[in-house]
């Protein structure tokens, strides 16, 4: 069986961790490889084939990221020869970012990495918001199996979307245990969020939290990582910006940072505390959506609405730095890729016969 995997709507450094998944599934599915495979790949992203063959199709003219780049993909797929022919020798396509692009007759797979734009509308602007309903929603309704990141995820697709429970495969992401791992470097005084601004990512409140802990702890930072970061404008004192890192060096800063901290109040996975606990570092993290779920009881929960929650919370943490570091690192364990790739490729085949 030949599986067309497209990461046509992929755009380097916009889609936080679903970037991740989708390049860490293309690269560990060889390890276990059943199946033939295909990826479809923009110009730009040509690298997020890894080692599968891919067919790649040119960037649109206009619109770098957003419904705009959506539609312009889309319409550079249509008009590929070499996307029609390719489509051709598939009997499954996945759609590992949602979006179906390319279109096909062919039974479809779909990632459904979260429900925000139901949960959360008012986080999004009018036109994206309904970008994600028609798109989202539609292709989500219209698979023949759907593979989502938790239990959380499932249990409101299948609400809100009134699904086929036997059609939905809860599929947890992996962690990268050759990159995410415990080292000899000291800890350091400082905490480490890694996010992009995006509004569910809670930053404001975290600013809050750590103002109070500078209090007693004046030695204390916070370093920010991710994109987009000058969007936060200007920053509390001991507020570090560091924008987008090597994965090496992010790697590095988990197993520096006394705490890493993920107040989000949105997540339907959630990478950054499990690749934390990979790298030995306590984890203080949201009790909302899938992050408790991902988490267990190997980090200290706290209301992410609450300022003194999070302040005391990471004190929480970082006082019982020796038991979160174990427990971290033996819930990390038992998320990895290759696992994943494995579970994705019965999803794979559970399409196809649906179809038969």
């Amino acid at each position: 069986m030949r599986v067309g995997i497209s990461l046509l709507t992929l755009a380097p450094g916009d889609l936080g961790g679903s970037e991740t998944y989708a390049r860490q599934l293309v690269r560990a599915l060889p390890a276990v490889r059943r199946l033939d495979y295909t990826v479809f790949v923009p110009t730009q992203a040509k690298d997020a084939a890894g080692s599968l063959p891919a067919t790649e199709v040119g960037e649109p003219p206009v619109g770098r990221r957003g419904p705009a780049r959506v539609l312009g993909m889309a319409l550079s797929a249509f008009r590929s020869r070499a996307v029609k022919s390719e489509l051709e020798t598939v009997d499954v396509v996945h759609y590992a970012l949602t979006v179906p692009i390319p279109t096909t007759k062919m039974p479809t797979v779909v990632t459904l990495h979260d429900m925000q734009h139901r949960d959360l509308p008012e986080f999004f602007g009018p036109a994206r918001r309904s970008f994600r309903r028609v798109a989202y929603d539609r292709a989500t309704r219209s698979a023949s199996a759907v593979i989502v990141t938790s239990e959380f995820v499932r249990d409101r697709a299948v609400e809100l979307l009134e699904l086929d429970p036997a059609a939905v495969h809860v599929i947890p992401h992996g962690v990268n245990h050759t990159l995410f791992r415990p080292g000899d470097e000291e800890r350091e005084p400082f905490l480490l969020y890694p996010a992009r601004p995006w509004p569910h990512k809670n930053h404001v409140r975290l600013f809050e939290a750590f103002a109070t802990l500078r209090k007693t702890r004046p030695q204390l930072r916070l370093v920010l990582t991710g994109g987009g970061l000058e969007r936060l404008g200007s920053l509390p004192d001991g507020v570090e910006r560091w924008g987008v890192v090597p994965t090496a060096e992010l790697a590095s800063l988990y197993r520096r940072a006394a705490v890493t901290v993920f107040p989000s109040l949105y997540e339907g996975f959630g990478l950054p505390p499990l690749e934390a606990m990979a790298s030995g570092c306590p984890v203080a993290a949201a009790d909302i959506a899938a992050i408790p779920e991902v988490c267990g009881d190997a980090a200290v929960l706290f209301d992410p609405l609450d300022p003194e929650s999070i302040a005391a919370s990471i004190l929480d943490a970082d006082e019982r730095r020796d038991e979160f570091r174990e427990k971290g690192l033996a819930r990390a364990a038992g998320f990895t890729w290759n696992e994943t790739a494995r579970l994705h490729e019965d999803a794979y085949l559970a399409a196809a016969k649906a179809n038969i």
